[in-house]
């Protein structure tokens, strides 16, 4: 039965692809990739050979294993010639592990055999598919696991326009149901930008993480003495990363730096996230009207704040 709950119809969308991604790589065979391994052995085998000298508890940790099932692979790892323990020489209770030669012979075939496998994997795509693939494995790396901070902010190249209007046709639509008029408005002010820019009175910032475009912000003349801050936008893969922030600050910068002696924005009260980065920012509220706009009835909202 299909559910009308949101975060269950997502979690059927996480087990179906994982139930794809099972049978992909082959998860479900005996042993992996036609070897004497599964794939927990081989796991293990893994972090065997690229930690020396750990100890059993630390892989349980690492590896979230049940430290009798860890206790039994390791023994029959031993009785096999793969693996020796040592004692630790800053602790004498601690026993580390380490594979022997043996032991690195069988991990160099099985590490070759994955390496082959997902080479065909990738080979049977385009280029542009490849690189599309690794990228979405990247996101869902970042939002799974521990965030990564680290991200830049340059001008744009070829293709960040575009890119612009896509994203954030698709994340508005998303998150707040808005229909393809506001795609329609993003269009327009991207074209203008570019077909009209003035690289005295106006930037555009684009933030990149990883190779991802994950934000970006424009700022245009509105008048000799007036500038406005359109388009703040940051993909949620990036949020809590201060990027918002960031955007509006160099937006604040250089509008100071060539004369500006005012700035000024539109919103909407629904986008709450971006009206806190404007409040901490110093922007005031200076008009709302109720407008039906986006096919939703939306309060509009104008802020400024003298430079």
């Amino acid at each position: 039965m299909l559910s009308n709950n949101p975060l269950e119809t997502r979690a059927e969308a996480v087990r179906r692809f994982n139930r794809f991604y099972t049978r992909q790589i082959g998860l479900l065979h005996e042993h992996l990739l036609d070897s004497e391994f599964s794939l927990t052995e081989a796991r293990v085998l893994y972090e065997l050979a690229h930690r020396p000298a750990v100890t059993g508890a630390e892989l349980c940790r690492q590896l979230g294993l049940n430290a009798g099932y860890m206790s039994r692979m390791i023994s029959r790892f031993e009785k096999r010639g793969l693996v020796a323990k040592t004692r630790s020489p800053e602790d004498a209770r601690a026993v580390q592990l380490e594979l022997t030669g043996k032991g690195r012979a069988a991990f160099a075939l099985l590490n070759d055999a994955s390496r082959q496998e997902v080479v065909a994997m990738l080979d049977a795509l385009p280029a542009a598919g490849q690189q599309e693939l690794v990228d979405a494995m990247g996101r869902i790396q970042r939002l799974l696991g521990e965030p990564t901070p680290g991200y830049i902010l340059r001008d744009p190249q070829p293709g960040d326009m575009g890119w612009i209007v896509h994203r954030q046709a698709v994340l508005y639509a998303q998150e707040y149901g808005w229909n393809t008029e506001y795609e329609a408005l993003v269009a327009e002010i991207v074209a203008r930008f570019v077909r009209d820019f003035d690289s005295a009175w106006e930037r555009c910032w684009i933030a990149e993480q990883d190779g991802k475009v994950v934000g970006s912000v424009f700022l245009v003349r509105q008048d000799e003495t007036t500038a406005k801050l359109r388009l703040l936008y940051v993909d949620p893969c990036a949020r809590g990363l201060g990027i918002g922030t960031r955007l509006v600050d160099e937006c604040l910068r250089f509008a100071r730096r060539v004369g500006y002696r005012k700035m000024v924005l539109w919103t909407n009260s629904v986008l709450t996230d971006a009206r806190r980065i404007y409040d901490r920012a110093g922007f005031e509220l200076v008009e709302e009207e109720p407008h039906h706009s986006f096919g939703k009835d939306l309060v509009g909202q104008v802020l400024a704040r003298e430079l």
